[in-house]
């Protein structure tokens, strides 16, 4: 709760949560920040590997931080779902969930006896919600569905850079982020539906796909330019459908943004009259020409040299931060984009907050991701009661 919220508006839905690492995690989360109750299905030995997933080096009681990021405030139910005995209780749990999200590989939650057909008859209001890395069809369904090599093949990662570079992929799993927020678009939209039909149904997203529909505009550019690569630009790359000036630039101490602005403009701006001779039905024919002219410019003066000028002129700019300064900015603060999380031990680690306000008020989550299996035995029992009521 944060603020003075009451009741969130996924609270008194229950979520069981299959899968592993990102997407489908990210996505469970998502629910949880909404007020759903979350559980983790996870293995007996070492749970979700992502437990074990190090990074940097920072451990929060003996698990990964970045596990603790994306399963704060859920809990844990170990189950061997190759042993009858657990499957059956795990079976039970089903016919008391709104939604059931995995990302086993296509087939694999078949071979369980939890594959959406089986699942439906158990539990005909469910949203059954998969994830995968390329659909369920077609010669790539057994590939490793991982963020960077969907961007590999996706062609994102030469979008990225200047001409003279290789492939560039982003800095952070986008592909895995974005998937989960179209998973959840497709959850909310199912269990609106079920309020009506009263049956659930089945949601499926890709990392693919998701791939294809982040680029839709580049893409359709690409697909109705008789499928011609688009050519990054030599300096200033950011988009490469995007005229000149639009891009990246390095001044005398750092790097902005310029984005989209009319030449003429640029040119009295940064009085640079040979920028105006090209004419604005030049700024994309000509645009290498005109970027370096306006890259030479920039490089002689202090970013906020360029800023005093094109700001008060209304110009769409901004100096290039890295997190040290974005974090130290009054615009950072304002958004209050941080919260922390404390373990029951008094353990404590600073993270993102749901970026979703309900109410005037973005929901908070202060417990940490839980200890494997650390509910089991709660749900369980809970499970067996109701069925026997």
């Amino acid at each position: 709760m944060s603020d003075g919220l009451q009741t969130l508006p996924l609270s008194g839905l229950r979520v069981l949560d299959f899968a592993q690492f990102l997407a489908g995690p990210v996505a469970a989360m998502r629910l949880s920040d909404l007020g759903a109750e979350v559980i983790k299905i996870e293995r007996p030995q070492g749970g979700d590997l992502c437990r074990s997933m190090v990074v940097n080096d920072q451990m929060l009681e003996g698990d990964s931080l970045v596990f603790h990021t994306f399963n704060r405030g859920k809990k844990s139910v170990a189950a061997d779902l190759k042993d009858a005995g657990d499957l059956e209780a795990v079976k039970r749990l089903i016919k008391t969930a709104d939604v059931l999200i995995h990302n086993f590989r296509p087939g694999v939650m078949e071979r369980i006896g939890l594959g959406y057909e089986t699942v439906k008859g158990l539990n005909p209001r469910l949203v059954y919600a998969g994830v995968s890395g390329y659909g369920t069809e077609g010669p790539w369904v057994k590939k490793p569905g991982q963020d960077l090599l969907v961007q590999s093949l996706s062609g994102i990662a030469w979008l990225n850079g200047n001409a003279a570079d290789g492939p560039v992929p982003t800095g952070f799993a986008m592909l895995d982020v974005a998937t989960a927020g179209n998973l959840v678009q497709g959850i909310l939209a199912c269990l609106l539906r079920r309020g009506t039909t009263g049956q659930g149904g089945l949601v499926e997203v890709d990392l693919m796909t998701t791939a294809v529909d982040l680029t839709f505009e580049q893409f359709t550019c690409f697909l109705n330019d008789n499928n011609r690569q688009p050519v990054r630009h030599e300096v200033g790359n950011a988009n490469p459908y995007q005229p000149a000036p639009y891009g990246i630039y390095k001044t005398a101490n750092g790097y902005m943004a310029f984005a989209m602005t009319p030449l003429k403009v640029v040119a009295d701006l940064l009085d640079t009259p040979a920028i105006a001779e090209f004419g604005q039905d030049k700024a994309f024919s000509h645009l290498n020409e005109i970027k370096k002219i306006v890259a030479d410019v920039f490089a002689t003066q202090p970013t906020q040299h360029w800023l005093d000028i094109l700001e008060p002129a209304g110009i769409w700019c901004a100096p290039v931060l890295n997190w040290v300064d974005f974090v130290k900015t009054e615009g950072f603060k304002a958004a209050k984009l941080v919260q922390t999380l404390t373990s029951e031990g008094g353990a404590k680690a600073l993270t993102t907050k749901c970026p979703i306000r309900i109410d005037g008020s973005a929901p908070m989550a202060s417990a940490v991701g839980p200890k494997l299996g650390q509910d089991t035995e709660a749900v369980f029992a809970e499970v067996a009661a109701s069925a026997e009521a």
